[in-house]
């Protein structure tokens, strides 16, 4: 299995998930520059975080508009596992590939720590390797975290079972404490804590690996490789 990992102007989180898929998990992985326009031949496409832009106007709103996120847009329809963390996050939600959009956090500061997180759906490729109920640690470094989405979207991500991750305290002001969310489609994971941050129990966790864990996981019994 072969990731990509999009960089942006601004980006800063892109060596830590090369580091996360090359070094911990052991699989293909190649920076992907944003005015790329294809991402034919990758499996897998991760959006670090960072600020894209300098997050003028709003955090993701110009990234959004970037050549590669053509292809970003094309892999997700076929159907490729699609991971948007932080900035990467907020640039799915601008793109329109997840519902909802992000605010500035309630209390107006920057948050920079490990957080609890529950794992709300372990029936996804990014989370089937927890423990539905597990509760993991998590760095979070935002200020834009807090996520929003009307009732009647609220209602659709709770019926579909699309909300993957909760803060176990609400940290930002999140509507239902959402840290991380899925398509309908399942293939389009977006949450604003940093998994490829806690990927060794040098960096004070390794329960973010267990996600990557899980995409390679999937793509290996998909593809039929038993080795």
């Amino acid at each position: 299995m072969k990731f990509a990992v999009i960089v942006f102007p601004g980006s800063n989180c892109d060596i830590d998930m090369y580091h996360a898929v090359k070094d911990e998990l052991g699989a293909e992985v190649s920076y992907v520059w944003h005015h790329e326009t294809s991402l034919d031949g990758f499996d897998g496409i991760l959006l670090p975080g960072g600020f894209s832009y300098g997050d003028y106007l709003r955090s993701g709103a110009i990234a959004r508009f970037s050549p590669i996120m053509d292809a970003v847009i094309k892999a997700a329809e076929e159907g490729k596992p699609v991971l948007g963390v932080c900035n990467g996050f907020q640039v799915l939600l601008e793109a329109g590939l997840l519902p909802g959009a992000m605010r500035r956090n309630e209390n107006l500061k920057f948050i920079c720590r490990p957080v609890e997180l529950v794992v709300e759906n372990n029936e996804t490729i990014f989370s089937e390797g927890y423990e539905k109920g597990e509760e993991i640690t998590v760095p979070v470094a935002h200020g834009e975290g807090n996520y929003y989405c009307d009732p009647e979207t609220l209602e659709a991500l709770t019926e579909n079972n699309q909300i993957v991750f909760k803060y176990k305290e609400n940290i930002n002001g999140s509507v239902e404490r959402i840290a991380g969310i899925i398509n309908k489609e399942g293939n389009v994971l977006g949450m604003m804590p940093h998994p490829e941050r806690a990927v060794d129990e040098l960096l004070g966790s390794n329960d973010g690996l267990t996600l990557f864990k899980s995409i390679l996981s999937h793509w290996r019994e998909r593809n039929a490789i038993t080795s």
